[in-house]
């Protein structure tokens, strides 16, 4: 993907020999996923946190979980995977929680229990990357203290989001629709599934919506497709890559793999002393991280619940 796709490392005495800025913060809900009699951890910006963790990516965490069994779950599953939970994130009452449905085609549905907060900035490190999306974006009161956060971090992060439209618990669209757009309008990276753009906005085709996005400000814009693979829009053109052949056990974090390998591609050039070489990505280097994350997807929806991949599974995976 050309020497920028690199990950930046520095020797200034950081564990590791990393650069201050080498780590990511990401901010959203977490809960625990209850599908029929088994409980499971979930959440989107929990399974992008974890994801790049098991990718051994350096990650801070910032959510909204109590000090019960449910959180002590979530806890463990996140350190589990080497991610860094931010230490205000223990201030709930309860631990959200989501009962799914899977249907025949493998996609899940949501009844969620859940009430998100935030309060404050987190105390950590300037970050290299913010990422938020989902729930967390949308919901009062915590969504306006996710977007105070973009707002402080966004001069020296790159700012990545995911809508991930939950719309059984949004009672005012158009009020939703317009946070939404308020977030995409500070991201360098957007990424949406087509089924995503087409309640945000049915009266434009998916393709027109995501090139009226671009304009507002991202440097990419992504649409998942499902069977019909993903595109990706930025200022050099438009690439489109094919649905990975797989044989699909769920959808379960289907989403949140695909954003957490498009920013493992994208890694070198996070960061806002980066935003320059991000906005002058080629169309080629679009087409691979989207392959790439296309991969991460493809490996998820063949295990049941959002088991997303870590690095040996993604490097046995690309050889064959």
């Amino acid at each position: 993907m050309g020497a920028g796709f690199v990950a930046r490392q520095g020797s200034s005495g950081h564990p590791g020999g990393l650069a201050p800025m080498t780590r990511g913060l990401v901010i959203g809900e977490s809960l625990i996923d209850i599908v029929g009699g088994d409980e499971h951890v979930g959440g989107s910006p929990l399974n992008v946190a974890v994801g790049l963790g098991r990718l051994g990516r350096r990650v801070d965490f910032l959510t909204h979980i109590a000090d019960d069994a449910n959180g002590r779950c979530i806890s463990d599953h996140v350190e589990a995977a080497g991610v860094q939970l931010v230490s205000e994130s223990r201030t709930a009452e309860r631990t959200a929680t989501a009962r799914s449905t899977i249907g025949a085609d493998g996609s899940a549905r949501y009844v969620f229990d859940l009430d998100w907060r935030l309060s404050g900035t987190p105390p950590v490190p300037p970050p290299l990357f913010v990422h938020t999306g989902s729930i967390a974006a949308v919901q009062d009161p915590g969504c306006l203290a996710v977007a105070a956060l973009i707002d402080t971090y966004r001069v020296s992060a790159t700012v990545t989001f995911d809508p991930n439209v939950r719309s059984s618990l949004i009672s005012d669209r158009d009020l939703a629709v317009a946070r939404i757009e308020h977030l995409i309008e500070r991201s360098d990276v957007v990424k949406a599934s087509e089924e995503d753009l087409r309640w945000i906005d049915p009266a434009r085709p998916p393709e027109q919506l995501a090139r009226a996005w671009l304009a507002l400000g991202p440097a990419l814009v992504v649409v998942t497709m499902a069977d019909r693979g993903a595109m990706g829009f930025c200022a050099s053109g438009e690439a489109h890559v094919p649905t990975r052949a797989v044989e699909v056990v769920d959808t379960v974090g289907a989403g949140d793999s695909f954003m957490t390998g498009l920013l493992d591609a994208l890694w070198g050039v996070l960061g806002g002393d980066r935003r320059p070489e991000l906005r002058g990505i080629g169309v080629d280097a679009l087409t691979a991280a989207l392959e790439a994350a296309s991969l991460s997807s493809a490996l998820t929806v063949a295990h049941k619940g959002a088991n997303l991949p870590d690095r040996a599974a993604l490097e046995a995976a690309s050889r064959r």
